[in-house]
């Protein structure tokens, strides 16, 4: 890995104030989406649905995880990132269900969905922790 993608990794990875928005962006995006009734379908394949849901959760949970841990000097254990990202994900995620239930032609308070969403937030946590690694065995991140 060069030396500059470790600086600029490093740096953006300790920009809590960006991954506070792209959380708050993320949020404003998923509201939208559930209370569309028709949303875009583009092509099919088995288990799209989950996947896009685990996907989308998983991109929530990274943003509220860096935001919480990027700026720590010592490197957070797995299981430490892997509480909020579970939490994050399974509240959000119930929330999102119940509120599809009063959008027009979505059904919502799918089990099967919402646990696609915590997987979401589990997979955040190891790839969080995974670049918190990566950047901490990289070297200095002063330019």
């Amino acid at each position: 890995m060069s030396p500059r993608f470790v600086v600029l990794g490093s740096r953006l990875v300790k920009t809590s104030a960006l991954w506070w928005f792209g959380v708050l962006v993320w949020g404003a995006v998923l509201w939208t989406l559930s209370a569309n009734s028709a949303l875009p379908s583009g092509p099919s394949f088995p288990l799209k649905d989950k996947l896009l849901h685990c996907t989308y959760f998983c991109g929530g949970a990274l943003c509220l995880l860096l935001a919480l841990h990027g700026k720590r000097s010592s490197l957070p254990s797995w299981r430490v990132l892997a509480i909020p990202g579970l939490l994050f994900t399974a509240i959000i995620g119930a929330l999102d269900e119940f509120h599809q239930t009063f959008t027009p032609g979505r059904s919502g308070n799918e089990p099967w969905d919402w646990l696609a969403d915590v997987t979401g937030g589990v997979l955040a946590a190891w790839i969080v922790w995974k670049l918190l690694l990566k950047l901490r065995q990289t070297g200095p991140t002063e330019a």
